[in-house]
């Protein structure tokens, strides 16, 4: 039998997606006026980036999110549907957080401190 030693890169950059409205967490996934695209490389915040999201319509912001190479999501509210396509897509997706500055939404992810709850979205 041949063995293999795993080696985990203490490096590996992320990127975080946050719906912003003024500045602070959207509570409606699909309804925010921009993005806060977040990189993170180990346990830093190195980037972070507003960009506008395309037009609001099925199934448009997982794909373009998963072409933006994004790894997770952090929502206040979201639909099911789109949780499902963002999940195809390998993209990890937290619920329910409160309304905060992207900054400190990863930063409270990445220190596993991170408080999600109740779905914002009833659809």
């Amino acid at each position: 039998m041949i063995g293999f030693t795993l080696i985990i890169n203490e490096t590996m950059k992320n990127k975080f997606a946050i719906p912003v409205e003024n500045g602070v967490l959207c509570s409606h996934f699909g309804h925010c006026t921009s993005f806060a695209i977040v990189e993170v490389e180990g346990n830093s915040i190195i980037d972070t980036n507003y960009v506008t999201p395309p037009l609001h319509e099925p199934g448009i912001l997982p794909m373009w999110l998963a072409e933006n190479a994004v790894n997770e999501v952090i929502a206040g509210g979201i639909g099911q549907s789109a949780v499902n396509l963002l999940n195809k897509q390998n993209i990890v997706v937290h619920i329910g957080a409160t309304a905060k500055s992207p900054e400190e939404l990863v930063n409270d992810r990445l220190k596993n401190t991170l408080i999600t709850g109740v779905n914002a979205c009833n659809h």
